[in-house]
């Protein structure tokens, strides 16, 4: 048989006849043939578990029919994410070119490392952490817990750590693991046949190292055996001064499921959070992006993606992905405004009344708020009105989609950093801040 990269080459062929240009470029050519196990299956690896889940609905009959013709044979196709690719070259050896047997390939993503990490002031001290860990692990900042939303970089910075180590420190045993798997393995080692010994070597999978990394520990089990295991392995390896680095979308306090023993283990060391990026962070974020995908755009491009994605670094990293895609399709190098506007105006929205306007939903904060209209655009200053203004100019922004620019005409000329902070300040309160959410849940329901 031909190796598995002419064969996936003739499949993609097939499969470009039968998929529109669109989702052949987007989900289909992206997708990595990685081998065909001893079982006979035929594993392929998505560029993300939304692409995973993309395929297997929409595409998976295709890729099965194509694949029967090139080969032959019916093969079982298994779709993997990177991460889930990573845990699968850890528990089956895959035969690399170039590669010694003596050689042990990283389980981290080669791209995840602290050098394409952009430092801002929404991480700058949880990089500084990570880096110090890295460096000196089991020595400084143990345990180190860092929480954050979806998409800030927390993944990011767990390869980071293990890039790090693996490179400088290729002796120390070093292991990243989800919480989910954690849990799994466990799970697994209770009710296999032969009980005490799977035990033992789940413990001694999980303690005899020098670095353990959980990801997600905010989905750990309610189940008392597993937490109480996770404890004595948290307890053992700390001990022994080996690193321990978790990552949670929660501080522990918040962390319901979380008996008050772990809680209180997990904060004897360093706790901080992810926030989410500022203006500038996002484009700096935009430009390396571009930098090591070889994504052309223009300057305006990317400071107009930047305005519009303020939160989620996966998410605006997703939007210069699909600008950049769209330049290509019109046959350019270089992506313009006109690409990055075609995304957003396809982006669905938020239903809203077609008459909406500026001047409708200023009125309608002011009235909300019980203050005058000269009051919001002019230059007062006290708390009364600064609020329902950062307000309003959020309301517009997110509501009409209106270039900063514009909206700083609107509100007394006042310059687009300006109009940019308040934006961003309520959509950050609107986060945790329950009377901000109610605010603005009341004025869209006025409007």
């Amino acid at each position: 048989m031909q190796d598995i990269e002419t064969i996936w080459k003739q499949i993609l062929e097939k499969l470009e006849l039968r998929i529109s240009s669109v989702s052949y470029m987007l989900w289909i050519k992206t997708i990595k043939p990685l081998e065909i196990d001893e079982n006979g299956n035929f594993i392929l690896v998505a560029q993300s578990v939304t692409a995973k889940n993309q395929i297997l609905r929409n595409f998976l009959d295709k890729i099965d029919d194509c694949m029967e013709e090139v080969t032959g044979r019916n093969f079982k196709i298994t779709v993997l994410d990177q991460n889930e690719e990573i845990e699968y070259l850890k528990n089956n050896r895959v035969d690399e070119k170039n590669t010694s047997k003596n050689e042990e390939k990283s389980p981290f993503k080669e791209k995840f490392t602290f050098d394409n990490f952009v430092v801002g002031k929404s991480n700058q001290f949880v990089y500084a952490a990570a880096r110090t860990v890295a460096e000196h692990p089991g020595k400084r900042y143990n345990p180190l817990f860092i929480y954050g939303g979806v998409g800030l970089g927390k993944t990011h910075l767990l390869h980071a750590i293990g890039n790090y180590i693996h490179e400088f420190s290729p002796n120390l045993k070093i292991m990243y693991v989800t919480c989910e798997q954690f849990t799994n393995d466990y799970i697994a080692s209770l009710y296999s046949p032969t009980k005490n010994k799977s035990i033992m070597e789940f413990r001694g999978k999980y303690r005899n190292l020098d670095v353990l990394m959980v990801d997600d520990i905010q989905f750990i089990s309610r189940g008392k055996e597993t937490q109480e295991e996770f404890f004595h392995t948290f307890n053992e390896l700390i001990m022994n001064n080996k690193q321990i680095i978790i990552c949670s979308d929660r501080p522990p306090k918040d962390i319901e499921t979380l008996e008050d023993r772990l809680r209180s283990r997990f904060s004897s060391g360093l706790i901080h959070d992810i926030q989410a990026p500022d203006i500038e962070t996002r484009i700096a974020i935009l430009h390396k992006k571009s930098q090591l995908e070889k994504y052309y755009a223009e300057d305006e491009v990317i400071n107009y993606i930047a305005e519009r994605v303020d939160s989620n670094i996966r998410e605006l990293e997703g939007k210069l992905s699909e600008v950049y895609f769209l330049a290509t399709l019109n046959g350019k190098k270089v992506a313009t405004m006109e690409e990055a506007k075609e995304v957003f105006t396809n982006e669905p929205k938020e239903e809203i009344k077609n008459d909406l306007t500026p001047d409708k939903i200023i009125s309608t904060v002011c009235d909300y708020f019980n203050i005058g209209l000269q009051d919001i655009v002019g230059k007062k200053k006290n708390k009364e009105v600064v609020e329902p203004r950062m307000i309003a100019i959020y309301l517009i922004s997110e509501l009409l989609n209106l270039p900063l620019v514009n909206i700083g005409k609107i509100f007394g000329g006042r310059d687009h950093t300006t109009i940019m902070h308040s934006r961003d300040k309520i959509t950050s309160e609107l986060k945790t801040n329950k009377k901000i959410q109610n605010l603005i849940s009341d004025i869209k329901g006025m409007l």
